[in-house]
């Protein structure tokens, strides 16, 4: 037999004519191959690692039935027929997680992720209590520095719900006692919970909110159509505005409740009552003596010069809207605040706040002369400098 060279490009060996091809490839299986290790083979020599007496053959197919070596990566017992996306997913254990499903939750799985919010909430819940104190809370804007003595601010505080305080057509006052469990740390706190867009919210707020720009185009059209969205987001104007009407007024040294936090819809507000739970009595449930009402009188204008200092208007200023606490009064329900000065309606809202009250201060002692509107809105106008 003719040794053939190992190269086929070696032309250094005499040409046969008769040969086929000298330049066919060294390894055809006719001839002798080269050595590897000094071994000369006739065949493809075969593989330690997948060839061996232990080499596992997918599917569970004996290695002997298989005519094709290389068939046995084609082996699906199961997936036959499928197709490629199915046929190379890989399969999953019952025990890893499925990836997360995208679009709409079911109403199955919205109650379902529901009980399991709760069940965490109430393993994590205080011993006492409705909830862990909020003062940490990240995003809960707090009140004006420098803070009351009062407050309580430690993490350890719980807050527990005594009772309502107040309902309205807005709103629902509740008192909340904040204190550290088994110590003498506590406060009383009055919580103001704005309603959400399934109950009826601001009747006429329309005028309210003139001046006021939502910053998205989204926001402005569902508060404008009054969707469920919009009025959501109303609820939560009103108590961020009346949380930053509290805020600059207090700063200012306007007699209202000191605003304690801000939580969505919630607003957290200095109490105004006895150690008892019980609340300060509203103007309206008095019948001051005629000294105590002249004073009453001049604090309620002190109050007002400072509104108008700052170009604002009650906007909804009755004796239902006034306190008296330790005989001075306080302005409360702040959220429908309007500026007299931006607001093409600011000026309706501040007569009709002067004849509002000054007809209550009139019918109970305070001669005509004295409470007199105009008198009211020129002081006003000329505090915020529009007069």
């Amino acid at each position: 037999m003719r040794k053939r060279s190992l190269s086929p490009y070696d032309t250094s060996t005499s040409h046969d004519s008769s040969a086929p091809n000298d330049l066919s490839f060294p390894y055809d299986s006719h001839d002798e191959g080269p050595s590897r290790n000094g071994t000369e083979y006739d065949e493809v020599p075969p593989d330690p690692v997948s060839d061996g007496p232990d080499a596992a053959v997918p599917g569970g197919a004996d290695a002997s039935d298989l005519d094709d070596p290389y068939a046995r990566y084609d082996l699906y017992d199961e997936d036959d027929g499928a197709p490629t996306s199915t046929r190379i997913r890989r399969r999953r254990s019952e025990t890893e997680p499925a990836p997360r499903a995208r679009g709409r939750m079911t109403e199955e799985a919205r109650a379902r992720l529901a009980t399991e919010r709760e069940s965490a909430a109430i393993a994590d819940g205080p011993p006492t209590g409705y909830r862990w104190t909020t003062w940490d809370d990240m995003g809960a804007p707090r009140g004006p520095e420098p803070y009351p003595d009062w407050r309580v601010t430690e993490l350890a505080a719980v807050d527990t719900e005594l009772g309502i305080l107040k309902t309205g057509k807005e709103a629902d006052v509740y008192l909340v006692e904040r204190g550290v469990p088994d110590s003498d740390e506590v406060c009383l706190l009055a919580s103001k919970r704005y309603r959400s867009g399934d109950h009826r919210l601001f009747h006429r707020d329309a005028g309210y909110l003139e001046g006021r720009r939502a910053r998205r185009s989204r926001e402005a059209r569902a508060i404008s159509n009054r969707t469920n969205f919009g009025r959501n987001l109303i609820a939560q104007q009103w108590a961020v505005t009346e949380f930053a009407a509290l805020g600059q007024l207090w700063a200012a040294g306007a007699p209202v409740p000191y605003p304690v936090q801000h939580l969505g819809t919630e607003l957290l507000m200095e109490y105004l009552g006895d150690e008892n739970g019980t609340a300060a009595p509203r103007l309206a449930q008095l019948r001051p003596e005629p000294d105590e009402l002249a004073d009453l009188w001049q604090q309620l204008l002190d109050a007002l010069a400072i509104l108008g200092r700052l170009g604002y208007t009650h906007g909804d200023l009755s004796a239902y809207n006034l306190l008296v606490h330790d005989d001075e009064l306080v302005l409360i329900d702040l959220p429908q605040l309007v500026d007299v000065v931006t607001n093409p309606q600011g000026r309706q809202f501040l007569e009709r706040d002067a004849r509002t009250i000054c007809e209550w201060f009139v019918a109970h002692g305070l001669p005509a002369g004295v409470g007199d509107p105009a008198t009211v809105v020129d002081l006003v106008l000329d505090e915020a400098g529009v007069g």
